[in-house]
């Protein structure tokens, strides 16, 4: 079973718009869906509509939050703003973490920092396809 980790940027665009693509998320079988209060609040912040807002908290209903955070793994590089993240996953015992953020998660996709496979959502989803 896949543990995944939800980047905040992940989050809002689940919750962006009616029907997003990335709300096949909590569609999967065999997946636990996991995230960080960090990472909710800062998606929660980021969506301006009511009807967004509204909708994160439905499907954070689906979604085991978790608080506490790892140590980073020795050489592993990241913003302050991302550290959380990463060390929230690592805690969580995710086997990934989706993100979008390209900037500063991109140079570790397709690797595992501390056990999880870092991963964009689209290449989860390709991976998951081809089984």
């Amino acid at each position: 079973m896949d543990r995944i980790f939800l980047d905040a940027n992940v989050l809002f665009s689940a919750a962006y718009r009616p029907h997003a693509g990335l709300a096949r998320l909590w569609q999967l079988e065999r997946v636990e869906l996991v995230t960080s209060a960090h990472a909710a609040e800062e998606a929660t912040l980021n969506l301006t509509g009511e009807d967004q807002r509204v909708r994160l908290a439905k499907l954070l209903e689906k979604v085991r939050m978790t608080t506490a955070v790892a140590p980073l793994p020795p050489g592993v590089k990241l913003p302050g703003k991302d550290q959380p993240i990463l060390q929230a996953a690592i805690q969580a015992q995710a086997t990934h973490l989706l993100t979008g953020d390209k900037q500063h998660f991109g140079p570790h996709f397709g690797c595992r920092l501390g056990g999880v496979l870092i991963l964009p959502p689209a290449e989860y989803f390709e991976r998951r396809r081809k089984g």
